[in-house]
């Protein structure tokens, strides 16, 4: 209606035709200065309960927090309401405007009535942290200073405009990859479609033109390496746009790729005169006469020199340095991460893995690919191998960390990111402090680049929820004993023992085939020995190559005891009893005590009834015990509900190790029927 601004469109009617118009500066900062970990500087808004500050997205899905806690905002007419709202950008919006952004031309009946429900119900889930004002005909939202990331992008963003336009570049650079980094996939994307076609297209052309500017700013650094991939996916997407095929014709060149630059001008001269009958434009036509003449300008500021103006004010508001100066960006500048550790060179088996882990690789969509398995089965091995195989599928770059999640100290996602980040050229003095606000600019940094990211021995999906990627062509493979079924999309790939003949290869792999084909027999009873489990066999394995003269019937003779056995698959960092224990120890001593018991006694395949039987315990007791032991990977299941479990023999040793020192269960004979777990 006339006189209700309602939406961010009458704040960005300034946008020009795509490829031509920015966003520019608002005339006066209007909102507080962002902070996406923390919130606002200054006084924030409460949430529901009165204390929370409240967080509200349009960057992705309508979503609104307080405190943490994600706030239920119903379904896709209830967060039009809202979205419509907060774009508004604190006027009013008529009952018309909102039942045309609900229904579109044709608003049912019922409409006012059902525009006052989801009016009422936004005031009841975000309590007294807003102001939600009738005003005539129209309704007014107040966000009473909450953090909004549609307000803190156009201040971060015109922070980095002014600084591009003073010659900051660095500033420039990290400002706008903190705007960036709000993003957090397709914007509105679960409202109605008469309020995503009005809007989107105007969040996202605001987008592209601070992707644009981040890219001059790197160009101006000397980053037109790491710009080369980026530019390519967005002059895919966006083959009309002149600025973008400047870009990528001037990354290009200072590249030493002066033919391909030259294509990148024919083909874009062709696809501005077949779809709009038009010529390049003046600047388009300049960049490529430099490329013919060899007089294209360098980069506009040393990487590492001068001044990034106005730092990053430090969490909680507190005292901010008026100028930082940019060091060295360190050892990783101008290098393509190649984290990997080294490729098993004796890899064998696990194809079909391979060839699934390969396969989900080169699938498009962010699900992980998620390697998991008992201790022992060479989760690790398989993981690093696959990766090598697929590293000329990621272009930009591998990442990989040993998250350390069996450890007493797992690493922490912070950590992580911090490494992460310096490799994707971060400097030290650039780093953020939370870990929420380095997750944004990891990610940020990913969204143009294909790489992949090996997370190696995880240990839960918090520790490593933070490290995954959000858009764009990046993978992620993680390893560890937890199937990390909560995460979204997850493939799991699970490993359990080798196939004897897998086993045999990987024993002719180290040991060479020679000898075990003088030995077939022996060979065949120490796989068996080790329970086909890849790590025993490395450990026997190693030992033999490193005496040539052994026979492998004496090192199956040394196996052969039982109370010996742990002891000898044994040698330098690897050691079977220590890997197992890791597992013993994450699951309840009570469950511990079971596994002793079923150890002792028990058959090597059960169920529930007979662990029951022999626990003296209820069945629902032994259900619960045996399903925290198989959750550990301490009992493999198998067979058809209900299930069957199985207690290989290396864990069975193992748990009667432990269960001389481990009190009888809670649920044994003595002890009554009390829960086993919980």
């Amino acid at each position: 209606m006339p006189g209700h601004s309602d939406t961010v469109h009458d704040r960005t009617a300034r946008l020009g035709a795509a490829g031509a118009g920015r966003v520019r500066p608002p005339a006066a900062p209007s909102v507080p200065q962002p902070r996406p970990a923390a919130g606002p500087r200054g006084r924030r808004a409460a949430g529901a309960n009165g204390f929370d500050p409240l967080v509200f997205r349009v960057l992705g899905s309508v979503e609104a927090e307080a405190g943490g806690r994600t706030v239920p905002l119903g379904g896709a007419k209830q967060r039009t309401v809202l979205a419509a709202m907060l774009l508004a950008g604190g006027r009013p919006l008529s009952d018309d405007r909102l039942k045309a952004l609900l229904w579109g031309c044709d608003p049912p009946a019922t409409a006012t009535a059902q525009l006052y429900t989801y009016i009422s119900q936004l005031r009841k889930c975000l309590g007294i942290g807003v102001r939600l004002e009738r005003h005539a005909h129209a309704y007014r939202l107040d966000i009473r200073g909450a953090f909004f990331d549609w307000a803190a992008f156009e201040s971060l963003a015109a922070r980095g405009r002014a600084d591009l336009a003073a010659g900051r570049h660095t500033a420039a650079a990290d400002h706008l990859g903190q705007a960036l980094a709000l993003r957090r996939g397709p914007v509105l994307s679960n409202v109605t479609v008469h309020l995503g076609e009005r809007q989107r297209p105007l969040l996202d052309e605001a987008l592209l033109s601070a992707r644009e500017d981040r890219i001059e700013a790197e160009l101006a650094l000397g980053r037109h390496d790491a710009a080369v991939p980026q530019l390519m996916r967005l002059v895919m997407e966006n083959p009309l746009r002149e600025r973008l095929l400047g870009q990528l014709m001037t990354a290009l060149h200072r590249c030493g790729r002066q033919a391909e630059a030259l294509a990148v001008y024919e083909r874009g001269r062709l696809m501005l005169r077949d779809e709009l009958g038009v010529d390049p434009g003046r600047a388009l036509r300049d960049i490529r006469q430099s490329v013919l003449t060899g007089t294209l300008a360098r980069p506009a500021a040393r990487e590492g020199a001068g001044t990034a103006g106005t730092a990053p004010a430090p969490p909680g508001g507190g005292h901010r340095p008026a100028v930082a100066r940019v060091r060295d960006r360190g050892a990783w500048s101008g290098v393509v991460p190649a984290m990997l550790p080294a490729d098993v060179a004796d890899f064998s088996g696990r194809l079909r893995e391979l060839d699934g882990i390969a396969a989900a690789l080169r699938r498009e969509g962010r699900s992980p690919v998620v390697v998991t398995g008992a201790a022992g089965t060479g989760k690790s091995a398989l993981a690093v191998h696959a990766a090598h195989r697929a590293r000329r599928n990621f272009p930009d770059g591998q990442l990989h960390a040993d998250l350390s999640g069996q450890s007493a100290r797992p690493r922490s996602p912070a950590e992580v990111l911090g490494w992460f980040l310096r490799a994707m050229g971060v400097a030290e003095h650039r780093l953020p402090v939370s870990v929420e606000e380095r997750g944004q600019l990891y990610r940020s940094l990913l969204a143009d680049r294909r790489m992949l990211v090996l997370l190696d021995n995880a240990d839960d999906d918090r520790q490593v929820r933070p490290l995954l990627p959000g858009t764009g062509g990046c993978r992620t493979l993680i390893t560890g004993r937890d199937p990390f079924t909560t995460l979204p999309g997850v493939r799991p790939v699970t490993l359990g023992p080798m196939s004897a003949g897998e086993g045999h290869r990987m024993l002719s792999a180290i040991v060479g085939a020679e000898r075990t084909g003088d030995e077939p027999d022996a060979a065949a009873r120490i796989v068996e020995l080790c329970d086909r489990l890849p790590l025993a066999l490395r450990i026997v394995a190693a030992r033999l190559a490193a005496h040539p003269r052994q026979r492998l019937a004496a090192a199956a003779a040394r196996l052969e005891p039982e109370d010996r056995r742990l002891d000898e698959l044994r040698a330098g960092d690897l050691d079977v009893r220590a890997a197992l224990s890791r597992s013993h120890r994450r699951v309840p001593a009570p469950v511990r005590a079971v596994l002793g018991v079923l150890a002792s006694g028990g058959p090597d395949v059960f169920g529930a009834h007979e662990a029951a039987n022999l626990l003296g315990c209820s069945q629902a007791d032994a259900e619960d015990a045996l399903e925290s032991l198989a959750g550990a990977r301490l009992l493999e299941v198998s067979g058809p509900v209900p299930p069957r479990y199985r207690l290989m023999p290396l864990v069975r040793l193992f748990a009667r190790e432990q269960g001389r020192g481990e009190p009888a269960p809670p649920g044994a004979p003595d002890g009554g029927r009390r829960p086993l777990v919980g």
